[in-house]
């Protein structure tokens, strides 16, 4: 088997050597060469067309976020970003990862992180799993046909939406809530895989774009119409009963499947309601979080409905793949159909 083909772009001597370094301490990859800057980098892919490349987010003569689109309009492959923990490192890396990137990793202690090797499993993992993605057929935009609906049987005046997403989430989740219409009530609750920091970062930008109101969620507050709730990084999201409404619970407990939050904890706390229609939703990622929570909520309530997101948009299948595995997914929907979907449903079932 090939070994996967990196070309490394930083502008810091150090991170390339050591981002070199840890990637060829694994035997699946090669880096074929390093680059100071977007310009250099362009040269070089244009060169030596790699199978992935790893992008520095902040860099003079062009920066990632420049460079980024060039090699999306020119040689699109995987890209995966490199950013600081910085508000404005999170608002660049998200404006990455809504035009093209796959995925991105956090230097633990700024631009030169001495300490790189400390993620040393993460960058190798993400490097490997971004070189599985075809990323001119995953970004394209494709006309769909309207998903095929049959009679829901969920019949309460309550209607309650759980989303769960990982690796490529920020673009698949613009896809999903742009595509719901405007007089869409219900309330949605959404658990993206990501840093502390970035998903106030996230929040804040699909408000901008969304005609939902769209918020980082805050422990206590009372679950309202026409809301989405992002939980924050390094917090489990619930749901739990309080009187005759909803309210968000923010926890510290331990990490599931190596997150916080988790989509499992979610699901699992959703599944503890009554008298409220329940909606679940997987997109793209890595793993098999959401899998157990799939299980609880159907256990407790069969009429829930599962939609997990299709392998052809899909920009990494495994968390919907596990999904399916679960036989508790009612539909299987290409991204471009999830929104128009979940609209359907909920008007069929009523709103809250």
């Amino acid at each position: 088997m090939s070994p996967i083909r990196v070309i490394v772009i930083d502008d810091s001597a150090f991170m390339r050597k050591m981002i070199t370094d840890i990637l060829e301490s694994d035997s699946r990859i090669q880096v074929l060469a390093t680059a100071r800057n977007g310009v250099e980098g362009l040269k070089k892919i244009k060169m030596l067309s790699p199978d992935v490349v790893t992008l520095d987010v902040e860099m003079p003569i062009m920066d990632g976020i420049t460079a980024l689109s060039h090699i999306m309009a020119e040689h699109p492959i995987p890209v995966v970003m490199l950013s600081s923990l910085t508000k404005e490192g999170a608002t660049n890396t998200l404006q990455a990862i809504t035009n093209g990137a796959v995925d991105f990793i956090t230097k633990p202690s700024g631009s030169i992180s001495l300490d790189i090797a400390t993620i040393k499993e993460e960058i190798i993992t993400k490097v490997i799993a971004a070189s599985q993605v075809d990323v001119a057929t995953k970004t394209g935009e494709q006309q769909q046909e309207s998903p095929k609906l049959v009679a829901s049987k969920q019949k309460h005046a309550a209607t309650i939406v759980l989303v769960g997403a990982s690796t490529g989430g920020p673009r698949a989740l613009q896809r999903f809530l742009l595509d719901i219409p405007s007089d869409f009530t219900d309330p949605i609750l959404i658990v993206q895989h990501m840093p502390a920091g970035f998903t106030k970062s996230l929040a804040e930008r699909l408000n901008q774009l969304s005609e939902l109101h769209v918020k980082e969620a805050r422990h206590g507050e009372i679950i309202k119409e026409r809301t989405v709730y992002i939980a924050p990084g390094n917090f489990h999201m619930k749901i739990r009963k309080v009187g005759t409404v909803h309210a968000i619970e923010l926890t510290q407990e331990d990490e599931r499947s190596g997150h916080r939050p988790a989509v499992d904890v979610l699901f699992e706390s959703a599944a503890l309601l009554t008298r409220v229609n329940k909606i679940a939703v997987i997109l793209t990622g890595m793993g098999s979080d959401g899998s157990k929570g799939i299980k609880e909520l159907k256990k407790r309530d069969a009429d829930t409905i599962v939609l997990a997101e299709s392998e052809e948009s899909a920009i990494i299948n495994g968390m919907p793949k596990a999904a399916v595995k679960t036989n508790a997914v009612n539909y299987i929907i290409h991204l471009h159909q999830m929104g128009e979907m979940i609209h359907a449903l909920t008007k069929r079932v009523g709103g809250m």
